[in-house]
């Protein structure tokens, strides 16, 4: 049996790097898409993976990215990693750029990435759709409106093509993390380390990007005919979006 092909998003850093570290370590074929070449070059010279610059925000770079994915051969897995989260304005105060962009990469990122390897993730028989969204897709928070919206989003999409697609060889699967402390994650968002840092204060043991690769890549080996719908996953300290037990010792 010839090894299986996995193309991931949102792979130069944090949970999108560590999926494709996990998915070589089992000899998995690992397509890692992401904008940002120098990171993904020495991806793929640790991992052995092969590498694809591309900008999930346009619809001329995934196009672009899907032919040269296909021209490689059989493709089982899309893992829709790549994602974003901007600001941390209320509602009534909202930044509409950063709305925009959030809207464009969680949600339609996601919708392109499907529309553009689907067709081949059919074809292979044994075809796998993993979207990361988040807890922020399933809870409203304050201060967390764009992002929530777009996570939602994503949500959606995932469980309209679960019906969509019933029937036929391809499964979809969505991992809703909580809490994770990646190393770009929060800082991106709130535009400083020292704002990041905040968000994980006397929170023991937040989850890591591994964590997240580690599910991720359970739920691609189970069985095809086993299918994990949803997973939320969270750090013990998190009982719920609202509910974190923070150690002021920590």
């Amino acid at each position: 049996m010839s090894a299986l092909r996995a193309v991931v998003t949102g792979a130069s850093s944090g949970m999108g790097a560590e999926t494709v570290r996990k998915l070589r370590a089992l000899d998995w074929d690992v397509v890692a898409v992401a904008r940002r070449e120098e990171e993904l070059k020495a991806l793929a010279e640790e991992t052995g993976c092969d590498y694809i610059v591309a900008d999930m925000t346009s619809d001329e770079s995934v196009a672009a990215m899907a032919e040269q994915v296909l021209a490689g051969g059989t493709v089982n897995s899309l893992v829709a990693n790549a994602g974003a989260a901007f600001g941390s304005d209320q509602v009534e105060g909202a930044d509409l750029d950063d709305w925009s962009g959030m809207f464009d990469l969680n949600v339609l990122g996601v919708v392109r990435s499907v529309k553009a390897l689907l067709p081949a993730l059919e074809e292979s028989g044994r075809g796998d759709i993993v979207v990361m969204s988040s807890t922020a897709g399933h809870i409203v928070y304050e201060g967390g409106g764009g992002y929530v919206a777009s996570k939602h989003g994503s949500h959606a999409v995932a469980a309209t093509l679960r019906l969509e697609l019933a029937g036929r060889p391809v499964r979809v699967i969505e991992i809703a993390p909580g809490m994770v402390a990646t190393e770009e994650f929060s800082r991106k968002r709130l535009g400083s380390q020292e704002a990041a840092d905040k968000v994980y204060e006397g929170v023991e043991k937040p989850l890591t990007a591994e964590d997240c690769a580690d599910a991720v890549v359970w739920t691609l080996t189970r069985p095809h005919h086993f299918n994990v719908d949803l997973m939320v996953i969270r750090p013990i300290a998190q009982a719920a979006q609202h509910k974190v037990a923070r150690n002021q010792g920590l």
